[in-house]
């Protein structure tokens, strides 16, 4: 049978977004599916960058899904089900990886993307308000990169205090330069959070070359003969010459284990029949663990309600960042009108499902704390490795997302220096005027490690940062699952094209990261 399409691409997110389009303009003829809703107008809870409705458990553009990050904490784990994934649901945060990151991918066997290497898929893809014209950056790219222009008291006073603690100026988180102190690049315009779908898809609307299908849930990719020949949907079956999975480090692993590919054990433990025995999928799950350091306001600080949460950010040489916020999370995790409020309240069970297991610690610190302001506080590059699992055969369960956050000494160690940073920081001279006090984290238990490392443990939650469940690697490496031309191992016809295949996360925000992966692999598929 001759197949219907050249190439399937099962995802319309961070990457698989810029794949496809990047694909169409290259001549090839692409089917993109997304699970989601594919809009052609997007809502305002999913536009306005100020907020991160979409985030919070029960929104539809949300898979709700939940991870195990130690055995006592549980957490909700947002990822966007609508066409520009993830990047339609975030901060905003655009931060590239760092040389280092990119470079270590190199060594490891993977030369193809190294950080030259990939440098032009970073500059096609940006349009950079501030440093477009300087060397390695872009200004015509379709997502837009803007730092914040405008003065804040809290924003001001942070950056003095990271002056005050020794921390180099980096007024470009996106140039090869030392980590300090800086402004966070937002991929947002006139306060609009442009995800992957209105900068590469919207403008390609009636291209010949790419057709967009929102609201098709792929259950498995259908393989014979050791290749891979289509998908298999909740409405029938599509056959393509290729078949991409672009799902995020989640869906994409998951759709290879329901395909028969990954570990051979596993799968037959399940009834599944196996197509190709690969370990690595699954495996070397990967992300970035943070708590939050509260603290209370000496006076009132302006809030705006157009003001973006994010503004500058801290990033360390041994890979800590601490990321404060200008809004407490009382005015950041909610809708601004009251259709999206209405949207969230409407589905009551989906909300209280996606909290199932949550820590109760958590929650009710949060919800005591509502209105309190605070540090993020982020391990970049943890040695902890996670796993993600099956828990049976049928495509709409969730699999088992387990994190095993801070199982290594180096990764508690280093999370205890970057509480104490965060601390450290709310001391300071700078900001000594606005603090009245530090909450939640009373003195005795910052001053002990054994006290640290249990508040620590009870007070974690995740950075949302997916990575590393079908890692890229050469013949020689037994955990990879493509090689670094993104095909999977053991089956034609078949790649992936996300944050699963990152060696290791990197360490900044992945989303800009993951962009640059979708446009450096359209030029890998074309050449």
């Amino acid at each position: 049978m001759t197949p219907e399409e050249d190439v399937v691409v099962v995802g319309a997110g961070t990457s698989g977004a810029p794949l496809a389009a990047r694909l169409a303009d290259a001549g090839r003829r692409v089917l993109l599916l997304e699970a989601g809703a594919d809009h052609v107008e997007f809502p305002a809870d999913l536009r306005d960058a100020a907020r991160m409705a979409a985030a919070v458990p029960g929104h539809p553009a949300n898979w709700d899904l939940t991870g195990v990050l130690t055995e006592e904490v549980t957490f909700p784990v947002p990822r966007g089900r609508v066409a520009g994934g993830s990047s339609a649901l975030n901060g905003g945060y655009f931060v590239r990886g760092t040389r280092a990151d990119l470079d270590g991918w190199a060594a490891a066997g993977n030369d193809l993307w190294s950080y030259d290497a990939v440098l032009p898929s970073f500059v096609r893809l940006e349009a950079d308000r501030e440093y477009g014209d300087r060397p390695g950056h872009g200004t015509d790219g379709p997502v837009p990169v803007r730092r914040p222009r405008h003065g804040h008291p809290l924003a001001d006073a942070l950056g003095a205090a990271a002056a005050e603690l020794g921390a180099p100026d980096e007024p470009d988180k996106n140039a090869d330069g030392a980590p300090g102190w800086g402004p966070v690049p937002l991929n947002v315009a006139g306060g609009v959070r442009v995800n992957t779908a209105m900068a590469y898809l919207s403008p390609r609307r009636g291209h010949p070359g790419l057709t967009v299908r929102g609201g098709v849930l792929v259950r498995r990719v259908l393989v014979e003969g050791g290749r891979a020949v289509g998908v298999e949907t909740a409405d029938g079956v599509i056959r393509a010459h290729e078949v991409v999975l672009s799902a995020g480090a989640v869906g994409s692993p998951q759709l290879l284990l329901l395909s028969g590919i990954g570990p051979a054990d596993d799968l037959r433990a399940l009834g599944l029949d196996v197509v190709a025995d690969v370990p690595g999928v699954g495996a070397d799950y990967t992300d970035h663990p943070d708590v939050y350091v509260t603290w209370r306001p000496a006076r009132r600080l302006p809030m705006p309600r157009d003001l973006h949460p994010l503004h500058g950010v801290l990033n360390t040489p041994d890979d800590l960042e601490v990321l404060p916020w200008l809004k407490p999370f009382s005015r950041v995790m909610v809708p601004r009108t009251s259709a999206g409020v209405a949207r969230v309240l409407g589905r009551p069970r989906a909300t209280l499902r996606a909290l199932r297991g949550a820590s109760l610690h958590r929650l009710l610190d949060t919800a005591r704390r509502r209105d309190d302001l605070f540090l993020g506080v982020a391990l970049q590059r943890e040695d902890s490795r996670g796993r993600l699992t099956l828990t049976g055969p049928d495509p709409g369960v969730q699999p088992r997302l387990e994190y095993r956050y801070l199982s290594t000494d180096s990764d508690r160690r280093r999370m205890r220096q970057g509480v104490r940073l965060a601390a450290e920081l709310l001391r300071t001279a700078a900001m000594a005027p606005l603090v009245a006090e530090r909450t939640g984290l009373p003195d005795e238990v910052l001053a002990s490690d054994r006290e640290l490392d249990r508040w620590i443990r009870r007070s974690l939650a995740t950075a949302v940062h997916l990575a590393g469940t079908a890692r890229m690697g050469p013949d020689s490496d037994p955990g990879a699952v493509v090689d670094q031309h993104l095909r999977v191992r053991g089956v034609e016809g078949l790649r992936v094209v996300d944050t699963s295949v990152m060696p290791t996360v990197t360490s900044r925000g992945p989303a800009a990261t993951a962009v640059a992966i979708g446009e450096w692999a359209a030029e890998l598929m074309t050449e």
